[in-house]
Order: C-alpha cells, then structure tokens, then sequence
C-alpha cells in the first residue's frame, strides 16, 4: 500500500489541491511507521515542487 500511496502521490504533485486530499487519503489508510517514512518522502517532493509545502500542515501530529 506504502508503494501504491508514492505513486498516486507523484502523479497528482502538479496540483496542491489534488496532492492534498490524496495526501489526507494516504493518512488514514496507512500504518504508523508507513506514514514515518512517508513524511520523507513527502519532503523530497516538495523540493521538486515548492507549491506542495502548504500540505505539510497535514502530517504534523
């Protein structure tokens, strides 16, 4: 699921919006240390697209 979550993610990175519900999605359907590593890669994304870090909002505790 982790590796199907990454994916949707890179497709929808063009739109914030988009990228931001997918993102709440992947929040509830993933395990503790899943979403662990996904703020990473969330991280590594947002450097690629800048516009994506107004979703960071959605992964603080």
């Amino acid at each position: 699921m982790f590796e199907y979550t990454k994916t949707i993610l890179k497709k929808v990175s063009f739109d914030a919006t988009l990228f931001c519900k997918e993102l709440q999605k992947a929040l509830q359907r993933l395990l503790p240390y899943e979403i662990e590593e996904l703020k990473i890669y969330i991280k590594s994304l947002i450097l690629q697209n800048p516009e994506l870090n107004q979703c960071l909002i959605l992964l603080k505790p």
